[in-house]
């Protein structure tokens, strides 16, 4: 595994999918990568480290199927996550806290750094097949295993943890080749510590419930890309999904975590948040480009999604 420097990568601020990759993390988090380590083929274990500035607006995080750990390296902060249209949830973070994400709903975050420390982060994804298989040779008392589905943490010390992710952060910004031997031992110990102490039953898991399949998700996904200058419909949406509105909205909610009008009005906010960043244009042209019949009405939706105004957020 060879370190690759990258401290040039910066989020694009492309419109936010549900779902991404590891790789493709970078296009969406609105810092500098100064570190990314690609696993050899076959091993899929990826890192990255993070240089946060001190203080971002709510962005969108699309959803990854790998487990994801974030681990605070150094600095402290206030951070808040919510479900798209939910409410925030605040965790005050330091050093060697974590949060661990797995989930197939995109979310909203922000933060604010506590001084003038760097706030730096570090990212780990879990592989798949070594999750599964750990879940499946970790008994519990019961004599029962445990899914391969691990629940959610927001802001947490856990000395554990903390101590393989350090051992990872040292190996691969050491100033000798980072040995993939090493690192895969490590996070093989992390991942059986997170099921023994984060995993969800069996039982939890099935009680997930049904979820819309990736590539319907998708078909409407790509809809709501391409008609962001157009008004929300319930009926076309379906019938893009191939499903009836009731089925598609019930499902739609599962696998997001929101109704598809409100995801749908995510979407406008994050282009306009791109537009006002990365153009000249008005107020009241990317209103009337996102679909809007005025700029007052395009603002107050703005300010209740965000709890800016459009004027305030160019201005930071």
């Amino acid at each position: 595994m060879t370190p690759q420097t990258n401290p040039t990568s910066t989020n694009t601020h492309s419109p936010t999918p549900a779902r991404t990759s590891p790789l493709g993390m970078d296009n969406f988090v609105p810092s500098r990568n100064l570190l990314g380590t690609k696993g050899a083929a076959g091993n899929d274990i990826y890192i990255q480290i993070y240089s946060h500035q001190a203080k971002t607006a709510a962005f969108l995080v699309p959803a990854v199927a790998e487990p994801m750990l974030v681990w605070v390296v150094r600095g402290s902060a206030i951070v808040e996550e919510r479900e798209i249209g939910g409410d925030w949830q605040t965790s005050h973070v330091k050093s060697h806290d974590f949060f661990l994400t797995h989930s197939h709903s995109p979310y909203e975050i922000r933060w604010q750094a506590n001084d003038d420390t760097p706030f730096e982060v570090m990212h780990l994804y879990l592989p798949i097949p070594l999750l599964e298989t750990v879940a499946r040779k970790t008994p519990k008392q019961t004599g029962q295993s445990y899914s391969c589905f691990l629940g959610e943490v927001s802001g947490i010390r856990d000395e554990k943890v903390s101590t393989f992710l350090g051992l990872i952060y040292n190996e691969i910004t050491s100033t000798q080749p980072s040995s993939l031997t090493y690192i895969e031992g490590i996070v093989q110990s992390l991942t059986v510590h997170l099921v023994r102490q984060y995993g969800r039953s069996d039982k939890d898991a099935k009680n997930s419930g049904s979820r819309l399949p990736a590539h319907r998700l998708h078909r409407v996904q790509s809809y709501f890309r391409d008609h962001l200058d157009e008004k929300f419909d319930l009926d076309i949406c379906a019938k893009e999904a191939g499903l009836s509105p009731y089925h598609f909205s019930r499902l739609f909610k599962k696998t997001t975590g929101t109704t598809p009008s409100h995801y749908f009005i995510a979407q406008k906010i994050a282009k306009s948040q791109q537009l006002m960043r990365e153009t000249d244009l008005s107020i009241l042209e990317i209103s009337l480009m996102l679909g809007y019949e005025s700029s007052s009405h395009f603002s107050k939706i703005f300010k209740r999604e965000t709890g800016v105004t459009p004027r305030q957020y160019r201005q930071k």
